[in-house]
């Protein structure tokens, strides 16, 4: 289990008691002042929102598309909810895309290395088994595979960890 009960209920509390302190008029000036500090993740919202509507659909960087068939919707929170995947799925998406790439490509080269294999993958990791007379030299190679699974405009930052367990690793 990812999280025990008592964490999680301990989390909704917190969220419930937040909601209460912080009044309607408030949260939406800091939304306000954020978007006037950002304006280009506003203009991003909402260009991607209207071209969801024009297309139906949004993609990834690497061409993948998700339809949002209630992207149109006369109920809104069928459409509230079909434009927010439609803001989220091209950035969630995208690293979706860059991390099957790289599992790709780090499953075919650990191929040649003894003793090495690729166990999972945990949202934007991948947990490798490998022979300890191995592990450091497969943690500097392997940052190189995952930075080239993908060329975008700004650098993709690797860090390889070694531990005998995915504690000890991090």
């Amino acid at each position: 289990m990812p999280f025990p009960p008592d964490e999680v209920a301990a989390a909704v509390a917190s969220y419930v008691d937040l909601r209460e302190r912080i009044e309607r008029g408030a949260a939406q000036q800091y939304v306000e002042r954020y978007f006037a500090r950002y304006p280009g993740v506003k203009r991003y919202m909402d260009d991607t929102r209207q071209m969801a509507r024009e297309q139906g659909f949004v993609t990834t960087v690497f061409g993948r598309r998700l339809y949002l068939p209630d992207i149109r919707s006369r109920n809104a929170a069928l459409r509230s909810y079909a434009e927010r995947s439609a803001i989220n799925a091209p950035m969630q998406g995208t690293a979706a895309d860059i991390i099957k790439r790289a599992m790709i490509d780090v499953h075919r080269w650990l191929a040649g290395v003894p003793g090495a294999r690729l166990l999972m993958q945990v949202h934007d990791e991948l947990v490798l088994e490998v022979g300890e007379d191995h592990a450091e030299a497969v943690a500097r190679e392997l940052a190189g595979h995952m930075t080239a699974a993908a060329e975008l405009q700004v650098p993709l930052k690797v860090e390889a960890g070694v531990g005998r367990n995915w504690d000890e690793a991090h």
